[in-house]
């Protein structure tokens, strides 16, 4: 009994720490998308800017949202994280 109660064990530990990693990448990617959004605003901001402290402050925002989106994609990266699951779903 003693052993197949670790067995059970090590695989309901396995199985929490798989969980826990497959909702950390998916919390990754879904700050990827915001990051990418933010950034996205940012660029548009910039090109809309007329006046001089406009263009300055739109400068500002797209740099602060260039560096927030290439911070989340390294870290993603970093988490290998697996793009088509989350965009179109798992495979099975």
């Amino acid at each position: 009994m003693k052993i197949w109660g670790a067995r059970l064990e090590n695989r309901t530990k396995s199985s929490r720490q798989s969980d826990q990693e497959q909702e950390y990448k998916e919390y990754l990617y879904k700050e990827v998308c915001r990051a990418r959004a933010e950034w996205e605003r940012a660029s548009w901001a910039f090109q809309e800017a007329l006046g001089d402290d406009e263009v300055d402050v739109a400068i500002y925002l797209l740099e602060a949202a260039e560096r927030r989106y290439q911070i989340q994609l390294k870290m993603a990266k970093q988490a290998k994280v697996e793009w088509d699951v989350f965009k179109y779903g798992p495979y099975f």
